[in-house]
């Protein structure tokens, strides 16, 4: 399920960002970049330096992701992305600094001449990452129906197979929401919230049995010192901090979709 996300995310992360989708998979993706893309994530200034003020033609590059290596029987070409890998968090930072909110309509069927009414849903896609010495990331997509309050789970990848539009088409009617976006993201972070704890967490014992054997390490090398140096509070405090288990729970993106298809 978590390279399903990853895999969903990227595809989606692309296609809003008009670079051309060449070849795919449920495992992997081949993109065309843009030229804007190319200057935002591959790290080329020299090039497209070059490409200015050289009147060159400019060839961005293509990429080709892989989400499950597992899923081929000789080693697939291409990047493999996946939960902490930095490829992975700069596309998240891309869409931050692109702007994390949007609003969209789903365009009513071609010829359809009767008023059409679009419900109003609130979609955000969250990363809760837990980290001590070592680092877990899990993607979780949840939409609210601002009618009703009905929550649902995987809803980027239910919108995904819409057509969304900026602005309302013809003939199109929105309902007003009863509960407030405000109010929805409130619900929603419970339902994190509720996630988090209901998941397995030994790995908080885990890590704090590793903390306890190194600390045991420390000590046995300062066994017998007097004057124990100020290196080995140092190399304790450390220790600790590295060893130091949280939980975080971040907003990706998210926005509000009048849909006209039920999702429940």
């Amino acid at each position: 399920m978590r390279e399903q996300a990853i895999h969903q995310y990227i595809h989606q992360f692309f296609l809003e960002n008009s670079c051309r989708i060449l070849e795919k998979s449920q495992d992997h993706l081949t993109v065309q970049l843009t030229i804007d893309m190319d200057k935002r994530i591959m790290n080329r200034p020299f090039y497209w330096s070059y490409v200015e003020s050289g009147g060159v033609e400019a060839n961005p590059a293509q990429l080709t992701f892989v989400t499950n290596p597992t899923k081929f029987g000789a080693p697939m070409p291409g990047e493999r992305i996946h939960f902490g890998s930095p490829r992975l968090h700069q596309l998240f930072q891309v869409t931050k600094e692109q702007g994390a909110f949007v609003q969209l309509y789903e365009k009513p069927e071609f010829n359809q001449n009767a008023q059409v009414t679009l419900t109003p849903w609130l979609g955000v896609n969250y990363k809760i990452t837990y980290s001590s010495d070592r680092t877990k990331e899990m993607l979780y997509s949840i939409g609210m129906n601002l009618m009703n309050g009905a929550v649902i789970d995987g809803f980027q990848e239910s919108v995904r197979k819409l057509e969304l539009e900026p602005s309302v088409a013809p003939n199109t009617f929105y309902l007003p929401y009863i509960i407030s976006p405000i109010r929805a993201l409130e619900r929603l972070e419970d339902v994190m919230d509720n996630v988090v704890k209901q998941d397995d967490h030994t790995w908080m014992e885990e890590a704090k049995q590793r903390e306890v054997r190194d600390l045991r390490v420390l000590d046995y090398f300062y066994t017998g010192v007097e004057d124990v140096p100020e290196s080995y509070h140092m190399e304790k405090k450390a220790i600790e901090e590295q060893y130091e288990t949280t939980i975080r729970i971040e907003i990706i993106n998210g926005g509000l979709f009048y849909l006209q298809t039920s999702l429940l």
